[in-house]
């Protein structure tokens, strides 16, 4: 098969740890679908990897190239901002295969509001979306966003539009990474490293990399929690579900696309990350992965 891999900040040429992150995970998906005998193809600003083709874009012509390649290839995956998928998703499934969401998924997952709503109601715990401060403590993040980005801890906030407020969960930082396809595949429970300081009254909350897979008694509760998440919100690929474990586990995100804890997990799990995600779109997904060792990064560590 020919292979789309399209990761936004290679593509247009971001800077920072956005860069880091993706090229990591780029490079990862590009190994692996390489690995199996497929032939990748790789939109690229100017980096380029040791498995693929590149194919030069930028922040201008990022669309447009990406349908152009679309439709040479027999199925792309889009690893992008939260707020962008849904445009891009629709881009890729009317050109080839999706292997990641569906635009409306996509879109769901990337309204916190939206999101948090629908997992009230079907009774999965997360933190609680406050209009006004009440005497607690708050985390407040950008409605739609990715990688903790402008995300904070206060214990006072004014609401400012494109912004919501939550409460401020006590517990473990966590993450669930899972394939979902005929049925949702759990792939390993992640301890996230955060970065803040809850003892001050305001503190930026940053992720700086995670420990893969996480031992922890609980690991059935969060496979469970995470599971409902995918099946109540449409998920399809790979996903990873951002947990706080407190009395019980609260979602506090959901990533409806490739996440860095990726590049943990497939230095230690025995299955191809690209069959998984064939199998995904195809059929044929295992009902568990063979994990053998630990790996643990921090964003520093992907340079």
């Amino acid at each position: 098969m020919k292979v789309l891999l399209a990761e936004y900040a290679v593509s247009i040429g971001m800077g920072g740890t956005f860069l880091l992150e993706g090229e990591a995970m780029l490079k990862t998906l590009a190994e692996s679908f390489t690995r199996l005998g497929h032939d990748v193809i790789y939109t690229s600003n100017d980096t380029v990897l040791k498995y693929g083709i590149p194919v030069q874009s930028n922040e201008d012509n990022f669309k447009t190239v990406l349908e152009a390649e679309a439709k040479k290839c027999d199925a792309c995956l889009v690893i992008a901002p939260d707020e962008l998928l849904f445009d891009l998703a629709t881009i890729i499934e009317e050109n080839t295969i999706n292997l990641g969401c569906s635009p409306e998924s996509s879109a769901l997952c990337a309204d916190k509001v939206k999101s948090t709503e629908k997992l009230l109601s079907v009774g999965i715990p997360a933190p609680r979306i406050v209009d006004k401060p009440d005497g607690g403590r708050y985390v407040v993040k950008p409605i739609s966003g990715c990688a903790s980005e402008d995300t904070r801890l206060c214990s006072d906030f004014v609401q400012e539009e494109g912004f919501i407020a939550t409460e401020y969960i006590v517990g473990e930082h966590l993450s669930v990474s899972l394939v979902c396809g005929d049925h949702v595949l759990p792939l390993a429970v992640n301890k996230q490293k955060i970065d803040f300081y809850p003892e001050k009254d305001e503190s930026p909350i940053e992720y700086n990399g995670c420990l893969t897979p996480y031992r922890t008694p609980h690991q059935q509760e969060l496979y469970e929690t995470a599971i409902a998440v995918a099946k109540t919100l449409g998920c399809h690929g790979y996903i990873g579900v951002d947990i706080v474990l407190g009395t019980r586990p609260y979602v506090v995100d959901v990533n409806p696309r490739p996440t860095t804890s990726m590049f943990g997990i497939c230095k230690v799990m025995k299955e191809e990350i690209g069959e998984l995600l064939l199998k995904s779109c195809f059929g044929g997904l295992p009902e568990s992965v063979e994990i053998n060792g630990i790996c643990m990064f921090t964003k520093e560590d992907l340079q």
